[in-house]
């Protein structure tokens, strides 16, 4: 399987508020450079949908490691809440409902085809890519044609 690198980040103004997300792959020395805004969403949703977004760019099983600043994603995957908050019917240990089950719902059949190590980086640091996508989300919340982000409920 080819080794990928992924960075991805998501961004927004206001919480919620307009959105965007950025993307950076790394494949045998070559980069891509992906992003999307959003008119109105959250910042943990921008970052799960960078994450899927990725994903399914992907057109075969790979095998990942994936750079976020999200703790929300990677305690998410490695620390198992997706799959109890799934098992739980997508309640959260919390008793309450889970946030965006949408994106966690299109995100789990995208765990099984890519063999995926989630790995946290600190944000707004020294780590170059993770500042590439942070620029790219903004740069992305900035176009004229944002998207709706049809499935946030505010």
């Amino acid at each position: 399987m080819k080794e990928i690198e992924i960075y991805t980040d998501g961004a927004c103004s206001g919480n919620p508020g307009i959105g965007g997300y950025g993307i950076v792959f790394l494949y045998n020395g070559h980069r891509k450079e992906f992003s999307k805004g959003y008119k109105f969403t959250t910042n943990n949703r921008m970052e799960t949908m960078a994450v899927i977004k990725a994903l399914k760019i992907l057109k075969e099983p790979c095998n990942v490691t994936l750079y976020t600043d999200s703790s929300y994603v990677v305690n998410a995957i490695n620390k198992g809440w997706l799959y109890n908050w799934k098992k739980s019917n997508w309640i959260n240990s919390s008793k309450k409902p889970t946030p965006n089950v949408d994106l966690w719902e299109e995100l789990l059949p995208l765990l099984k085809i890519h063999n995926i190590k989630f790995v946290w980086v600190k944000g707004h640091s020294d780590n170059e890519e993770n500042n590439r996508c942070d620029f790219l989300a903004r740069q992305a919340m900035k176009n004229d044609n944002l998207s709706d982000d049809i499935n946030y409920k505010n």
